[in-house]
């Protein structure tokens, strides 16, 4: 399959050449400047390559020609005033040193530095033959391509591993660098802190030669002379390079105290403008990391140990970081900043006792079978491990949130994190920190390797929102992470999961009577049928499709390259088909078999398939292979990707469950109620005396968001009775779910008395406003526009890019 761009499509490239070598582990040594807003230092990658690639055919090789046809012409690298490690001062004492930064005081916006940038044109991939004319060479050499985008490089070379003290235990020719790294990469799990100390000190030993490289828009490449396979290029390279303050994978910003802050956004391009890696999902690595920042910031990372800072000159420290279980590199993430570690007020031994660490190093490994992924320290290997409920947390946040934190958020972690064992089993993370972002995260919650980002719009109102968006996040720590998408637009597999998760998980976090948690769940179910039928109603066809390459799902290049279709579409992002076509597929299928049958299953699912890459097709063949065939009538996978994965829409058997739908109790509660609203809207300005008072039941919060779903449908909603709905919900402290029910109603109705309602959730719910604008907009009410464009204006510069981007189209 030729890799083979279209602009207008909004593609996003995977460029790395994953299958002829993989990474295997990164070092990342960085320094974080917030006065030039870059993040600087080195990455050193250490990598595999398999024998099928050590005879390299042409069908095998990348394109990139440039617009006006001419080849890739590669340089040597120009020099850059950073020091070079000395070799007589290498020492086998693990440390981390102390970089020099170039170029600091201002932003790095011009690119026009002498070294090579990613730059901002249309990628020249047209064909399954890289050309390049080096003019030193008379036969064709491997090319390394790694992901890369918005990146100064500024030098590649290769790493001289064996000049790493004690280095020759891992081989009998200490000579062979190539050797030590296949060696050190194939240490069994048991020497997992070995491994790491190691790693750490080849990233630090001296360079043996400079590596050849250039870079276009969306890649970096790399290459030696004279070696002609992957098994012959260098298995451990440094990289130095710095990122830019537009690179779109962080975004600098300040946090809700006014103090300056960086951290990744979840971009859709991943983490290819943080530092050159392979993005594609199947390769899977391990990472460790030492970033130095000012002393008064908290530096927070995917890592599996709970870090703290080391001082080192004055005003600086430094934080390290590592993760022993192999991810995909998009998983890497990183937050510095201000924070303050938030502490419940009273904390009990019973607590503390549930939450002990469990360190990979501990022996108390029982084999209860054999994990099918590669081989790292597993804590479902770990009997003590599977029998933690509560895995240790921590919050992080702004000091100016420590209150909301310690009375919403903090409360709900243990339950949540009980509940999920309790359905799932093995947490696979041993820890996990939690932060609040700024409030310019386009999302409510993004889950990375230990560590979770929540939307400050989580803290408000009652527990509701806060609750369901944290169990939502720590499903994610099983579907999205241990076990992965291996093709990424089959979303569904992560946020099907983790939204019909995340009412199970909720439900016995409140610890619900059966009863009472079924009816929740129709009535989530009810509001998610009301979304989706919007959806649909909205959106292109082609982006409703979960499984839009059908028998090409999964498919790459030979070279492992592929291109993720509308990856780059900016209203992508904003989109909520795969959450809920997913839910509601699973919904079926739990209906279908008996709810009881179907997560019994999901259970040996996610101790057969954790630590590994799957397709749809994995789980649905597992799935009713594993269930007797008298309660799984009809059911194939081939009628599932059929009714549910490879059509647009609302699937046929979805909409045969509409009317069960609008039974539920809850659902006709608010019935009732949205029926006296309309008496009392319909009533005169002067009511008779006779006229009784309507009297309002209490509503849950996702009962409101469904009342104010009904209320819109209303041609007309008085003034009068805006300003008793207020009065009577106090909607203006509610969640951000229903405040943003409660804003639309204002803006239908031109309620000017509650704009100010409207403003601030533009303003602090950032994460859910885009929709906002577009009916400020479509309004055509001179005074609504100008409120949007003023909003906007004041947000614009914090905004996350492709919010804002979206929001600019609407408005100009």
């Amino acid at each position: 399959m030729d890799v083979k761009l279209d602009p207008s499509r909004d593609d996003l490239p995977l460029m790395a050449n994953t299958s002829h070598i993989l990474v295997k582990h990164y070092v990342l040594d960085l320094d974080v400047d917030f006065a030039s807003q870059i993040i600087e230092g080195t990455i050193v990658l250490f990598f595999e390559s398999g024998n099928r690639f050590k005879k390299r055919s042409s069908s095998t090789e990348v394109a990139c020609l440039s617009e006006s046809n001419e080849a890739c012409k590669f340089r040597m690298p120009e020099p850059c005033q950073i020091p070079v490690t000395n070799t007589k001062t290498f020492s086998s004492k693990i440390g981390y040193n102390d970089f020099v930064i170039c170029g600091k005081g201002e932003k790095d916006t011009s690119g026009k530095d002498g070294n090579h940038d990613n730059q901002e044109q249309a990628s020249g991939i047209s064909s399954s033959k890289y050309c390049c004319d080096t003019g030193n060479h008379g036969s064709e050499e491997f090319l390394l391509v790694l992901d890369c985008c918005d990146l100064s490089v500024l030098k590649v070379e290769e790493v001289d591993v064996a000049a790493v003290p004690g280095i020759e235990k891992f081989t009998r020719s200490p000579k062979l660098r190539n050797q030590i790294v296949h060696e050190l990469v194939a240490l069994p799990a048991d020497r997992w802190r070995e491994q790491l100390d190691y790693y750490a000190l080849c990233s630090q030993a001296p360079g043996c030669g400079e590596l050849l490289f250039d870079t276009d828009t969306w890649s970096l490449q790399i290459r030696k002379t004279g070696a002609q396979t992957a098994t012959d290029f260098p298995h451990a390279i440094r990289i130095r390079y710095r990122t830019k303050p537009q690179g779109r994978s962080v975004t600098w910003t300040s946090d809700q105290s006014g103090r300056p802050c960086v951290y990744t956004v979840g971009s859709p391009i991943n983490n290819r403008a943080l530092f050159p890696c392979q993005e594609p999902p199947v390769a899977m690595s391990t990472w460790q990391a030492t970033v130095r920042a000012a002393a008064s910031l908290v530096v927070l990372m995917s890592g599996e140990n709970s870090a703290k800072p080391t001082q080192l000159r004055e005003g600086y420290s430094s934080w390290h970081y590592y993760i022993t279980m192999p991810m995909p590199a998009s998983t890497f993430t990183i937050a510095v900043g201000s924070w303050t570690e938030m502490k419940p007020e009273i904390c009990s031994s019973n607590d503390l006792a549930t939450e002990r660490s469990f360190s990979p190093s501990e022996a108390d490994f029982r084999y209860v079978g054999v994990c099918g992924h590669m081989e790292y320290p597993c804590r479902f290997q770990n009997a003590s491990a599977t029998t933690q409920k509560i895995i240790p947390h921590r919050v992080f946040a702004p000091a100016c949130l420590k209150r909301v934190c310690q009375e919403t958020l903090l409360p709900l972690i243990p339950p949540c994190l009980s509940a999920a064992h309790s359905v799932l089993g093995t947490h696979p993370f041993s820890r996990l920190d939690i932060l609040i972002v700024p409030a310019n995260f386009s999302s409510l919650g993004m889950a990375s390797p230990h560590i979770v980002f929540l939307s400050q719009s989580t803290l408000t109102g009652m527990s509701q929102l806060c609750g369901t968006r944290l169990c939502h996040e720590i499903a994610h720590a099983w579907f999205g992470l241990a076990i992965g998408a291996r093709d990424w637009t089959e979303e569904w597999l992560s946020e099907g999961f983790a939204t019909h998760l995340e009412d199970v998980f909720w439900a016995k976090a409140q610890q619900l009577a059966p009863h009472e948690a079924q009816e929740q769940q129709k009535l989530r179910a009810c509001l998610r049928w009301h979304r989706l039928q919007d959806e649909v109603q909205n959106s292109p066809e082609e982006m409703q499709v979960l499984r839009p390459n059908k028998e090409k799902t999964g498919h790459v290049s030979d070279s492992g390259s592929s291109v993720i279709r509308h990856g780059l579409n900016p209203e992508k992002v904003f989109m909520q088909v795969h959450y809920l076509k997913g839910y509601f597929l699973l919904q079926f299928l739990a209906k279908t078999l008996g709810e009881d049958t179907y997560f019994l299953f999901l259970r040996k699912f996610v101790h057969t398939f954790h630590g590994q890459l799957i397709l749809s097709q994995d789980f649905l063949q597992m799935l009713l292979e594993n269930i007797p065939e008298e309660k799984r009538p009809e059911l194939s996978v081939g009628n599932i990707f059929r009714d549910w994965l490879e059509s647009s829409g609302i699937p046929q058997p979805l909409q045969r469950e509409r009317q069960a739908l609008a039974e539920c109790g809850l659902a006709q509660q608010v019935s009732a109620e949205v029926a006296k609203w309309v008496r009392v809207n319909r009533r005169p300005r002067k009511r008779k005396r006779k006229d009784r008072e309507e009297v309002f039941e209490k509503l849950l919060p996702d009962q409101l968001v469904l009342l104010l779903e009904h209320l819109l449908e209303q041609k007309t909603v008085t003034p009068r009775t805006l300003q008793s709905l207020k009065r009577t919900y106090h909607l203006s402290e509610q969640d951000a779910e229903v405040r943003h029910r409660w804003c639309e109603l204002i803006v239908k109705h031109k309620y000017t008395k509650a704009y100010r309602d409207v403003e601030r959730f533009l303003q602090e719910d950032q994460a859910m406003g885009i929709y906002l604008y577009g009916e400020l907009m479509l309004s055509e009410d001179p005074r609504q526009q100008h409120l949007a464009r003023r909003c906007f204006e004041l947000s614009r510069e914090q905004m996350d890019r492709s919010s804002a981007a979206v929001v600019a189209e609407m408005l100009f």
